[in-house]
């Protein structure tokens, strides 16, 4: 009950279902009636009309525009007509006890769960086909029902009515028609940007640049329908390779590491070499990081593996670690067509501190967007600094000359999609992209003149993710982080792109072998 007749006036008491009160008033404007104590006739506060049941005839009540504090005399300009009308409260905010109505409702789809009526209301959860609520009433003019639903504040909520199959009869629940819903003070959302470092270092203060365009990427996502409060959800990791000031959002997720792990399997390839590759192994790795090939992937493998692809996959997980990149595996081939290899030992499925059920990350091969894009990072601190965890951990076993490699190659990518499409055609991206259904993702070094930078982008949808979505908005994410580096070279939105017949790929005899074969390169 409220002090006057509006949901803006305050709290003065509440009211029980199905006990009985007098009604002694009616605003002249609004539809709220003023309740009075059952045994003095004492006003005790206004409730909103279409929550009463009301026995009697309404007209007989007088209009009043009394307000109500602690010491509200009783109303003597109706004592003669004080008990003409009484009614049935229905309170609504009263939890209804479970089953009060004999009313639920069955989820058919993930559903936001809101405080009012309307998706301008803050969301108060998220709810999956299958679950069920109590309902607990019904709005009158907007398609909504309210619902018992604990974790809200106050235990009500609301959602919109043909998301959810009702048993029982909607209309024997509470009908309400107040249009302006007063909303329960909110814990604040913890931030979902966080400044962020490559290889497990302390990240560094963002400026306040940085700060607004990891808002504007987080706020990108969410218009979107990339929501991590849902089961739909993105993440990204943006690196400035000159600064090294960092952000991130989403990374406490593990996706499947699809053909983004190729990076780790190239750079332990050429860890493991100790001579230009040969023909056929330069010819595997073009087909391996453009063509995302995953025969050739598995003949890789076993080259790192002294002959066996599982091996392999467990020298590359050994790579990551000593990288100190502790969230990201790989532990077995690649599936191909045919009867696979049988592992020479049970294939392990390590357990690590990311989330691994979110995005339903292959369970043999994960990354997080902060790992996959720290060896992109590691990469170019080796091929144009000359140090880095590259050359510092691995005693000799890679060299600056094999880092510049592995970019000119990924530099040679013809998928002109993803990251890429949101930056001017002729700039230099080192990328690798790799999709399977559920899961879109790409990392890639920008080469701009602005400055240099890594972005590693994850996108997942349960079943399917469409790329009709997913493309443009990595191209839009990509084209707001050029456009904030390079602010006098702006790129237009809806740049036309490219992905190649994969199946037509093949680089057998490509000019690209015989650079790889020279074992040195400058680009």
């Amino acid at each position: 009950m409220r002090a006057a007749d509006s949901i803006e006036a305050r709290l003065v008491g509440e009211i029980r279902a199905g006990v009985q009160y007098p009604v002694l008033g009616r605003s002249q404007l609004y539809p709220w009636l003023l309740l009075a104590e059952s045994e003095s006739d004492r006003p005790m506060g206004w409730v909103f009309e279409t929550l009463v049941a009301v026995s009697g005839d309404i007209s007989r009540v007088p209009v009043t525009d009394l307000r109500i504090d602690a010491a509200a005399p009783a109303l003597p300009l109706i004592t003669a007509t004080s008990a003409a009308s009484t009614a049935t409260i229905v309170s609504p905010t009263a939890t209804p006890t479970i089953g009060a109505f004999g009313v639920s409702g069955v989820i058919s789809g993930e559903v936001n769960i809101r405080y009012g009526p309307g998706i301008e209301y803050p969301r108060a959860g998220v709810a999956y086909a299958g679950d069920r609520f109590e309902v607990t009433g019904y709005h009158t003019q907007f398609p909504w029902v309210r619902i018992a639903y604990a974790e809200a504040a106050g235990g009500q909520a609301w959602v919109a009515r043909d998301l959810l199959d009702i048993d029982g009869g909607l209309f024997n629940t509470v009908a309400i028609s107040q249009t302006r819903f007063s909303l329960p003070a909110l814990t604040p959302t913890p931030a979902a940007v966080r400044a962020s470092a490559i290889n497990a270092g302390q990240p560094l203060p963002l400026g306040a640049g940085l700060n607004l365009l990891a808002e504007d990427l987080w706020d990108l996502l969410l218009q979107n329908g990339f929501d991590p409060q849902t089961s739909r959800f993105g993440a990204l990791f943006f690196l400035d390779l000159s600064s090294g000031e960092a952000f991130t959002f989403g990374d406490d997720y593990a996706f499947s590491g699809t053909s983004l792990n190729k990076i780790a399997i190239l750079a332990k390839l050429f860890e493991t070499l100790d001579s230009p590759p040969a023909i056929e192994t330069a010819t595997d790795i073009l087909n391996t990081m453009i063509c995302s090939e995953n025969a050739a992937t598995n003949r890789l493998l076993a080259i790192i593996g002294g002959g066996n692809a599982y091996y392999g996959a467990e020298a590359v997980t050994d790579f990551f670690l000593e990288l100190e990149l502790s969230r990201s595996f790989l532990t077995a081939p690649f599936t191909t067509l045919g009867t696979p290899e049988p592992p020479p030992f049970p294939v392990r499925l390590p357990q690590t501190a990311a989330d691994q059920i979110k995005a339903d990350p292959d369970p043999s091969n994960q990354t997080t967007v902060v790992e996959i894009g720290s060896l992109l990072a590691n990469l170019y601190q080796c091929a144009y600094q000359g140090g880095g965890p590259l050359i510092d951990r691995f005693g000799g076993g890679i060299e600056a000359r094999e880092c510049r490699q592995m970019l000119h190659v990924m530099s040679n990518n013809t998928v002109d999609a993803l990251l890429k499409s949101g930056v001017p055609a002729d700039t230099r991206v080192a990328h690798k992209h790799g999709w399977i259904p559920d899961t879109h993702g790409n990392a890639a070094l920008f080469f701009t003149p602005g400055g240099d930078y890594v972005i590693a982008m994850m996108l997942f949808q349960p079943a399917w993710l469409n790329f009709q979505e997913s493309l443009p908005l990595f191209a839009e994410a990509s084209r707001r982080i050029y456009k904030h580096y390079n602010p006098d070279r702006p790129q237009p939105a809806g740049r036309e792109w490219i992905i190649p017949d994969a199946n037509s790929c093949n680089y057998f005899g490509d000019p690209l072998v015989g650079d790889l074969l020279q074992w040195t390169w400058d680009d």
